[in-house]
């Protein structure tokens, strides 16, 4: 996701990104590690970047604007 910010990215796609081809497990994996993500950088101000969940496509990388 950092590589391509502002871009949609599917389940299936970060799937493949991070466990490749031989994952077997729930779909649903990604929506805990992408809420562990978010609770991290909600932990540090300093990380200028936020994760938007794209209705029924997957999820965006934000950058944030520094204050």
């Amino acid at each position: 996701m950092l590589a391509h910010p502002n871009r949609v990215h599917s389940r299936e796609s970060l799937i493949q990104q991070v466990w490749g081809s031989n994952f077997y497990g729930d779909r649903k994996t990604v929506d805990v590690h992408v809420r562990w993500l978010r609770e991290k950088f909600e932990r540090f101000e300093s990380i200028p970047f936020r994760i938007t969940t794209v209705f029924a496509v997957g999820y965006r990388l934000d950058q944030m604007p520094r204050t």
